[in-house]
């Protein structure tokens, strides 16, 4: 609050205002968080207090589990049976495995550099060091390249499919999965929603019924009905036609993500193009497509995530990804009893490439903000 002060100058009695006071502590700092978002009224203590309880009660006993009474270093011997704190050696010793399965030792250099390639790009395409076309271009060489690095071919030596496994395969099935299953998905949008009543039926044969089933039903069918009907002699990857079915369940959902995009576009944006002389391509990739992806970003993003997420149902068809390789390792004889230190070392791994993704989905609708503006 301010106030006046009167000050004589001569025979003139002159006003002046007083300095500003600080505002009051309670509604300021720390205090003032505290009491705006956790006691604002009694239904918010009444929530505080239950989850200061909450944590009081599963926070401490946790630290202890993990961190105080762990045990570090040492083999199976190290981590006897009835233990109180977690035994971190059975994350050591199996780590090569969960990452890249029974991929031979002698080759390892190669799903190395590949996480090396993605990571860097990864940090290119956050950064945004390149221009945009630069980027997709990368983006759309790099599974190539990583497949030749993993697989082999050309000056390297091949390594069998049947060896892929652990955190290597669930990166690789959702990275091309995100990759061919966004622009499948703009397609089968704008399929739906174009003036040709066969292209329109042909792409709602194709959504709808993908939509209508479960992702297990799709991988049941791709890696034991498929085969069925396949020509005599003719023998398609188990692990490709895995990937294909991720695809196809993947680019129904982004279809409808887009086209509700492509339905927020307002009608005045048509005419618009069509008053500069724009044809129906150049007005859908120039014009409508870019605005209705920005708006769908979140939705694209959650999509994404639940596609990585979602690859670890492939252990029901004899894929060993991420998960898969972790349920073996807690049945190793030697580390029998360590179940809980394998799925929290899961979780752990799963929640911070998730926590990535929505970040750098964040940033890109921060961006978004910044172009209105």
């Amino acid at each position: 609050m301010s106030g006046l002060t009167s000050v004589n100058q001569g025979d003139l009695l002159v006003f002046q205002p007083k300095p500003d006071l600080p505002p009051p502590r309670q509604i300021v700092g720390i205090i003032g968080w505290t009491r705006v978002n956790l006691f604002k009224g009694w239904i918010h203590t009444v929530l505080t207090l239950a989850a200061c309880l909450l944590l009081y009660k599963t926070i401490p006993p946790l630290l202890s589990w993990a961190i105080f009474d762990a045990v570090w270093i040492g083999g199976p011997a190290a981590c006897p049976a009835g233990a109180k704190g977690a035994c971190w050696p059975f994350i050591v010793d199996k780590f090569r495995v969960l990452m890249v399965g029974l991929y031979p030792h002698e080759y390892l250099w190669r799903p190395v550099l590949s996480v090396v390639i993605f990571i860097f790009l990864s940090l290119v395409s956050a950064m945004r060091l390149l221009s945009n076309r630069k980027l997709v271009s990368l983006w759309i060489v790099l599974p190539v390249l990583l497949f030749w690095l993993v697989n082999g071919g050309m000056w390297l030596a091949p390594v069998d499919q049947s060896l892929w496994g652990g955190l290597m395969l669930s990166m690789g099935l959702a990275l091309v999965g995100i990759l061919v299953s966004l622009p499948m998905g703009i397609c089968l949008a704008l399929g739906r929603r174009s003036n040709f009543a066969v292209i329109k039926a042909l792409c709602i044969g194709i959504i709808e019924p993908v939509r209508g089933v479960p992702l297990i039903t799709i991988l049941f069918m791709a890696s034991v009905m498929m085969p069925l009907f396949l020509p005599v002699g003719l023998e398609i990857n188990n692990l490709l036609r895995v990937q294909v079915g991720i695809i196809l369940f993947s680019s129904a959902y982004m279809a409808e993500v887009v086209r509700g995009g492509l339905q927020g576009i307002p009608r005045g944006q048509y005419d618009a193009a069509k008053s500069i002389g724009l044809n129906y391509w150049k007005t859908t990739f120039f014009v409508i497509l870019p605005q209705a992806l920005r708006h769908v970003v979140p939705s694209l993003i959650g999509r994404c995530i639940a596609l990585f997420k979602d690859t670890s149902l492939v252990i029901i068809v004899g894929l060993l990804d991420f998960l898969g390789m972790i349920k073996a390792s807690a049945q190793d004889p030697e580390w029998l009893g360590h179940d809980a230190e394998a799925y929290v070392f899961c979780a752990l791994i799963y929640w911070i490439i998730c926590f990535s993704m929505s970040r750098y989905g964040r940033s890109l609708e921060e961006l978004r903000e910044k172009e209105a503006e």
